[in-house]
């Protein structure tokens, strides 16, 4: 077992993913009270996640599922999540926190959580795909299991910072309105860095 290897892979998905943890706070927020809320949450975390690992394993082998021109814009996911949760809280008042993005007054849905995470991951995309190219069958094997591990734990962390009291209080006060201005400004930022636009 090579725990150099461990260590890298562990370093690397913190660094890419510490993003990740304000939004699965919030959308551990959201699921509070709802039943099944908190595992639609991890669901979609881990069909995002794992489409991510899945693109950019195939990147590293050469397969070019998705072409670099392309990962920019897979910030108009967030932001599309985020203008329809605002224009929902303007339209519903400040009483509608529970279902959006892609919820229906249960908490966040499963492919709304997802497509979040896999469109947050194109940064991570592009740091995995070299790493992986360079790897070899092995490593790829050892990067995988760590990564998919850590999900797990970043999923703990995320709905520990969700039920913690302030934070809690935090979110269920404000949850509903940060949501949407925290997606709209992933959305933004992913487009903006990766160029897209001329921007």
């Amino acid at each position: 077992m090579d725990l150099g290897l461990i260590g890298q892979a562990a370093g690397m998905f913190a660094v890419t993913n510490l993003d990740d943890l304000v939004l699965l706070a919030l959308y551990f927020g959201q699921a509070a009270g709802h039943r099944r809320g908190g595992i639609r949450v991890v669901l979609g975390q881990y069909l995002g996640f794992t489409a991510i690992l899945a693109v950019s394993i195939a990147g590293a082998f050469g397969a070019g599922l998705l072409p670099a021109s392309v990962i920019p814009y897979l910030g108009v996911l967030p932001l599309a999540l985020g203008i329809r949760a605002a224009w929902r809280l303007r339209r519903d008042g400040d009483n509608d926190g529970d279902g959006e993005p892609g919820g229906t007054g249960t908490g966040p849905a499963v492919l709304a959580v997802a497509a979040v995470t896999f469109a947050n991951g194109g940064d991570n995309i592009g740091v995995y795909v070299p790493v992986f190219a360079t790897a070899g069958a092995g490593g790829l094997i050892v990067f995988a299991v760590v990564f998919l591990v850590l999900v797990a734990l970043w999923c703990l962390l995320g709905r520990f910072f969700a039920a913690r009291r302030v934070v809690a209080g935090a979110l269920a006060r404000w949850g509903h309105v940060l949501l949407p201005v925290v997606l709209i400004g992933i959305g933004l930022l992913i487009l903006v860095e990766g160029g897209a636009f001329g921007l």
